[in-house]
C-alpha cells in the first residue's frame, strides 16, 4: 500500500469509468475496482440511446433535458464509431396526448439543446410516407419524425474505461470493494479479487461511490451515511425480435398508461423494443424480464403495426435495474432521471455518492463529481471540460468522414467482406487497423469462432478491453451472441479459459 492515489471509485459503470477518465485526464491518479465486468448490470441493459428524453418534459425536467440534448452531439462527435443519428418517428394517436403538445414538446426538443448537426422535427402525412406503411392503415395518418441518437451503451463504457487506463488509471475489474474505513484524510480500501479470492489495500485521498443499485450497499460497507438521499430501485426491461420493417427510422409509440415504447432497428436483422418501469426489489445482479413485461412490450407495439409481435417472436430478452434518486415520485415512471451527487466530507476523508444519471449525461455527470471533489483533488481544476472535445478510442474522425472507414478496411484487407468491415468499423473505429495488424487473409486472423468473430479479435478484446469469458465478448463488447449458436459461444468460452490459464502460468 505504498501509493496514495488521488481518487479511488467503486462500480465500472457508465458513471464510474466517466469519472475516472476524466479525473485521468486532469493528471489525478486514479484507481477504480468493479467487481464484476464493467458495464455488466445497469450499463449494458439501457434502450441504446443517445437521447434528450422526449417524455421527461412531461414532467417539467427541463434543466435535464436541455444537458442530455447538447450532449448528443457532443458525444457523436468523440465517439462517431458507436454513436450515430437515429430519426424516430412520433404517430399521433387519437385518444391519447394531442398533436398541438407533441408539436410543442418537439419544438421545445428542437430549440432546447443548441442543435447544430442533427436535422429538425418535420410533420408527416403517414398514409403517403413509407414510414407509414408498417402502422394500421386509417388508424394512424398523422405523425412526426425527430432526432436524437443511437449508442453501443457497453463499448461506450468500456472504451471510456480503456480511454482512462491509457492516461494512467487503474482499472480493476473482478475486484470486490469489501471494507472500507477512513483513516484521517485517507481512505483505506480493502479488495477481494473475485476469481482468485487475493486481497488488497488501497488508498486514497478522496472516494466516489458509484455501484449504481448497490450504491447504499457500499455504504453499509464501513463508509457510513452521512447524507440522506436513497436510492429507488426501477426494472426497464427490453425484447429484440427479427426486423419488424424495411426502413431504418425507429418508432415511439405512446400507450394508453401515460408510457412511451420505443422500436428501434438493431444489428441489421433485428428491432429492439423497449423499455417498462416498475420498482424492483431483490438482487439487482438476477433481474430478468418477466413474461409479463414481454407481453406487454409485444402488446405496446403490436397496437401500431400491421403485423403482430407476439411473445414466441423474441430471440432476446434483457432487463436492467435502473438506480434512481429516489424523489418520491408515486410511480416508476414518474421518478426522477436526473442524478444527485452526495458529498460526506464530515468524518475526514471525502466520499461522493452517486444517485441516478442516464446514459446520455454521464460526461456531465463526471464533470460535476469533479467540481464536488475539486477542494480534495490536486490540480482537478486544469483541463477542465477536456473531455467534451478528446475523442474516445478509435473515434479520432470526424463524423463526415466515418461512414467511409468500412469501405477503407475492405480496401486495405480486401479478404474481409463488407459485413465484417462493416462490423469492425462500427465496433473498433480507426483501432479496427490496430486489430487486423499486417494480416493478408482471413487465416492470418487465427481460428474462427462463428459471425465473423476471430481469435485475433478476442485476442484483443482480452488485452485491451478486460474480456475474461465468453458473454464479456458475445454480450457486452459485441452483440454477437445475437448470431452465434449456443455451442459457438461454448466453444468461445473453453478458449478463453484454456488462454487464461496458460497466461497465468506464464507469469509462474
Amino acid at each position: 500500500m505504498s501509493q496514495i492515489f488521488d481518487l479511488a471509485i467503486i462500480g465500472g459503470g457508465i458513471n464510474g469509468c466517466g469519472i475516472a477518465r476524466d479525473a485521468a485526464g486532469r493528471g489525478n491518479s486514479v484507481f477504480l475496482c468493479e467487481m464484476n465486468d464493467l458495464a455488466s448490470v445497469t450499463s449494458s441493459a439501457s434502450t441504446k440511446l443517445i437521447h434528450g428524453g422526449l417524455r421527461y418534459l412531461e414532467y417539467y425536467e427541463f434543466r435535464l433535458v436541455r444537458e442530455a440534448l447538447m450532449e448528443r452531439e457532443v458525444l457523436w462527435r468523440i465517439a462517431p464509431h458507436i454513436v450515430s443519428p437515429l430519426r424516430f418517428v412520433l404517430p399521433h394517436h387519437a385518444g391519447l396526448r394531442p398533436a398541438w403538445l407533441l408539436r410543442l414538446g418537439l419544438f421545445l426538443y428542437d430549440h432546447l439543446g443548441g442543435r447544430k448537426l442533427l436535422p429538425p422535427t418535420r410533420s408527416l402525412d403517414l398514409s403517403r410516407d413509407e414510414v407509414g406503411r408498417p402502422l394500421k392503415p386509417g388508424r394512424f395518418t398523422r405523425g412526426f419524425e425527430y432526432s436524437d441518437c443511437a449508442v453501443d451503451d457497453a463499448r461506450l463504457t468500456v472504451l471510456t474505461a480503456r480511454d482512462a487506463a491509457e492516461r494512467g488509471a487503474v482499472i480493476a475489474t473482478r475486484t470486490r470493494a469489501t471494507h472500507l474505513a477512513r483513516a484521517g484524510d485517507i481512505w483505506r480500501i480493502t479488495t477481494e479479487d473475485t476469481v482468485s479470492g487475493a486481497r488488497n489495500v488501497v488508498a486514497a485521498r478522496a472516494l466516489v461511490n458509484a455501484a449504481g443499485p448497490w450504491v447504499e450497499d457500499v455504504l453499509a460497507h464501513g463508509a457510513g451515511n452521512g447524507t440522506k438521499a436513497r436510492i429507488r430501485l426501477v426494472q426497464g426491461s427490453h425484447i429484440v425480435v427479427p426486423k419488424l420493417y424495411a426502413h431504418d427510422r425507429a418508432y415511439i409509440f405512446q400507450n394508453g398508461d401515460g408510457r412511451i415504447v420505443f422500436a428501434i432497428p438493431y444489428r441489421d436483422d433485428f428491432t429492439l423494443i423497449g423499455t417498462t418501469d416498475r420498482d424492483y426489489h431483490g438482487d439487482p445482479a438476477r433481474v430478468t424480464a418477466t413474461a409479463e413485461e414481454i407481453t406487454y412490450l409485444c402488446a405496446a407495439v403490436g397496437d401500431y403495426l400491421v403485423a403482430p409481435v407476439k411473445p414466441d417472436d423474441v430471440v432476446w430478452s434483457y432487463a436492467g435495474v435502473r438506480p434512481l434518486y429516489d424523489d418520491g415520485a408515486s410511480e416508476a415512471k414518474a421518478a426522477t432521471r436526473d442524478y444527485v451527487l452526495a458529498l460526506d466530507a464530515s468524518e475526514g476523508a471525502p466520499l461522493l455518492s452517486i444517485y441516478g444519471g442516464k446514459i446520455t449525461t454521464y460526461r456531465r455527470l463526471a464533470e460535476e463529481a469533479l467540481e464536488h471533489l475539486a477542494p480534495y483533488l490536486p490540480g482537478s481544476k486544469t483541463r477542465e471540460g477536456w473531455t467534451a472535445s478528446a475523442p474516445l478510442p478509435g473515434g479520432d474522425l470526424d463524423v463526415s468522414a466515418f461512414p467511409a472507414l468500412a469501405g477503407q478496411l475492405v480496401r486495405d484487407y480486401p479478404f474481409l467482406t463488407a459485413a465484417h468491415a462493416n462490423r469492425l468499423a462500427h465496433a473498433y473505429g480507426t483501432r479496427a487497423v490496430k486489430l487486423l495488424g499486417g494480416a493478408k487473409s482471413m487465416a492470418d486472423l487465427g481460428r474462427a469462432f462463428g459471425a465473423t468473430l476471430t481469435e485475433r479479435e478476442v485476442d484483443y478484446l482480452m488485452a485491451q478491453e478486460w474480456a475474461r469469458n465468453a458473454e464479456d465478448v458475445v454480450w457486452r463488447r459485441s452483440k454477437l451472441g445475437l448470431q452465434m449458436s449456443a455451442a459457438e459461444i461454448a466453444a468461445l468460452d473453453a478458449w478463453m479459459t484454456a488462454a487464461l490459464v496458460t497466461k497465468e502460468q506464464a507469469k509462474l
